[in-house]
């Protein structure tokens, strides 16, 4: 059975997934495989200098503030961008032979049609605000910013099929036991 793992930025969601690779179930991690096909897939590369220009790749490499500054500027740029990167991803996965899968956007991306089971990691907001500032350096007022570009928690839990609260406070362990027994 695939597993897909998602939730909100600084819901913790890595965390979990390196409890669960303490356990021996590795997990596909789809932000690093699309940094990775962005980085490496001819055919991305070129889709991408089509797209957004050609200073997209310098001497090979993503010219990452110029992608950034082309997929913020509009939501048809971001929309585009996906068009190439997502599919990619969804055959990398594929062809990984991975069981468990991490995507923030798992719904977004429809990557949640890639799997078969939705765990979603939550966490209070005020939780997640702290966990990013610190994380990335940045103010509470650009930490907001980014939470509300997400789904928001309370539709990512209500379409997950098991939800671990990462609160701080809450057992993670005892949560992984309980989905991995839901799982068998």
């Amino acid at each position: 059975m695939k597993t897909g793992i998602t939730g909100g930025i600084g819901s913790g969601k890595s965390y979990v997934c390196a409890r669960l690779a303490a356990r021996g179930i590795s997990v596909y991690d789809c932000d690093s495989a699309a940094k990775r096909l962005m980085r490496t897939s001819p055919a991305i590369m070129e889709a991408l200098s089509r797209l957004i220009g050609p200073d997209t790749y310098t001497d090979g490499r993503l010219n990452k503030a110029r992608v950034a500054e082309f997929l913020l500027a509009s939501e048809t740029n971001a929309k585009a961008i996906d068009g190439i990167v997502h599919p990619a991803v969804a055959d990398d996965f594929n062809r990984s032979g991975a069981e468990w899968m991490e995507c923030a956007i798992l719904y977004e991306s429809g990557f949640n049609n890639l799997v078969d089971f939705v765990v979603a990691v939550t966490a209070p907001e005020h939780v997640r605000l702290q966990r990013v500032m610190a994380r990335d350096n940045i103010t509470e007022a650009k930490a907001r910013e980014w939470l509300s570009r997400q789904m928001p928690q309370d539709e990512v839990e209500r379409l997950a099929d098991f939800v671990i609260v990462n609160d701080g406070q809450s057992d993670i362990d005892k949560q992984i036991d309980q989905l991995i027994n839901k799982l068998k």
